[in-house]
C-alpha cells in the first residue's frame, strides 16, 4: 500500500455517564429544565428483532411545546433523520424507524421512544428534544444494538470491495457495515485481524491485539486506520456486523458438493446458511461443531465455542474459515438455516 496506516488511540465509546443538555448556538452544557437526565443509563442494550425503550420524562409540561425524536448517530446523508413528532395531543411518524416508533406514555409526563422489531440500523444515538420556540432542550440516548462483528473478504480474493461492494456483500449475508464504536468493542472483545475493511461510515481500519512484523509492524495495538477513502477508486475487504436471527443454524453431515449440501438443506426445510447467520447462531445460540461445511456464499467454514486440540488447532473461539473451495469438491457437509 501507497500510504502511511495510523495509529488510532481510541477511547471508550461505549460507557456514558449522563445526558447533557445543549442549548442552540452555545457550546457550554446547561442545566434542564423540563426533561429529566435520564439518572441510570444514557445507554440502553437490545438485540435485533426485539422491542425497546429509549427513557424521556418531562419534569413539567410548558403551555406549548413539541417533542421530537431523531436519530443523530451514525448522521444520516443530507437530512435530519426525524423519527417522530408530538404536540402532545397528535403524533407523526417520519423514515424508515417511524412505522416501529410510538411513545411508551406510562404516565402524563413520559414520552420515551418505544421501538419494535429491531434493525441492526437502529444501532446508534438518538435525541428527545423539547421545543417550546423558548428554552429548547434536549437529552441524547444510545441504542446498542449487540451483536458480533466479523471480517468479510470477495471470494475473488483479497482487497476487492469499494464501498458500495462492501456494503452490498455484508446484506447478503444477513448483516450490514460495521460502524467504528462497533469495531471497537469486537477489538475490546478479542478481534485481531490483519486485513485492512470498509466500516459505515467509509473509513478503512483494521484491529490488532497482538502487535506483529506481519501485521502492519510493531506499533502498539489498537485499532489502525487509513481514515476515509475513496468510495468507488479504493478496494479493501469489509467488516460487517450482525445479531441475532428469528431461526437457527444446523448442521447435516456429508460430504456434498456445495449444490448438494443445498439440496440437502431443502430436503430439511432450511437454506444454506449465511456467513452473518452462522456467526449469529455461534455468538448467541453456542453453536459449536468441529466439521467444516457448506455455506451460501461458497465459502466452508465451522464455528468453535470450546477449543480443542484436533479442531482447528488455534486456542480461541470463533468461526473458521477454509476460504472459498471449488464447488464441486464433495468434502464437508453443510451449515443449513431454518
Amino acid at each position: 500500500m501507497n500510504f502511511i496506516a495510523l495509529l488510532v488511540i481510541s477511547a471508550c465509546f461505549f460507557s456514558w455517564n449522563s445526558a447533557k443538555y445543549h442549548h442552540h448556538n452555545q457550546d457550554k452544557d446547561k442545566e434542564l429544565k423540563y426533561l429529566l437526565e435520564p439518572l441510570v443509563y444514557a445507554e440502553v442494550t437490545a438485540r435485533r428483532g426485539h422491542t425497546v425503550v429509549l427513557p424521556c420524562v418531562m419534569r413539567f409540561k410548558p403551555s406549548h411545546y413539541r417533542i421530537k425524536w431523531t436519530k443523530i448517530e451514525p448522521p444520516s446523508q443530507g437530512v435530519e433523520n426525524i423519527v417522530l413528532i408530538t404536540n402532545g395531543h397528535a403524533d407523526k411518524q417520519y423514515g424508515s424507524v417511524g412505522p416501529r416508533a410510538s411513545l411508551l406514555r406510562a404516565h402524563n409526563l413520559d414520552v420515551s421512544l418505544r421501538l419494535t422489531d429491531l434493525e441492526l440500523e437502529d444501532d446508534g444515538s438518538y435525541r428527545c428534544e423539547l421545543i417550546n420556540g423558548i428554552e429548547d432542550e434536549s437529552v441524547i440516548i444510545t441504542l446498542r444494538i449487540e451483536g458480533v462483528v466479523f471480517p468479510y473478504q470477495s471470494h475473488h480474493g483479497r482487497y476487492r470491495f469499494t464501498f458500495f461492494d462492501a456494503k452490498e456483500a455484508c446484506a447478503e449475508q444477513d448483516a450490514t457495515l460495521a460502524t467504528y464504536k462497533q469495531l471497537y468493542r469486537a477489538w475490546t472483545e478479542g478481534l485481531d485481524w490483519c486485513n485492512a475493511g470498509w466500516l459505515s461510515d467509509g473509513t478503512v481500519n483494521y484491529p490488532v491485539l497482538q502487535p506483529r512484523p506481519a501485521c502492519g509492524g510493531d506499533l502498539l495495538s489498537g485499532i489502525r486506520s487509513y481514515g476515509l477513502r475513496h468510495k468507488t477508486r479504493d478496494h479493501y475487504d469489509a467488516f460487517c456486523f450482525t445479531s441475532t436471527t428469528k431461526g437457527s443454524v444446523f448442521f447435516i453431515p456429508g460430504p456434498f458438493s456445495s449444490a448438494e449440501a443445498e439440496r440437502a438443506c431443502r430436503r430439511d426445510g432450511a437454506s444454506l446458511a449465511k456467513v452473518g447467520q452462522i456467526y449469529s447462531s455461534w455468538k448467541f445460540q453456542q453453536l459449536d461443531h468441529c466439521d467444516g461445511g457448506w455455506l451460501q456464499d461458497g465459502s466452508v467454514r465451522f464455528p468453535i465455542i470450546n477449543p480443542r486440540e484436533r479442531c482447528g488447532g488455534i486456542a480461541e473461539p470463533g468461526v473458521r474459515s477454509f476460504g472459498y473451495l471449488g464447488k464441486s469438491l464433495r468434502l464437508y457437509g453443510a451449515y443449513c438455516y431454518r
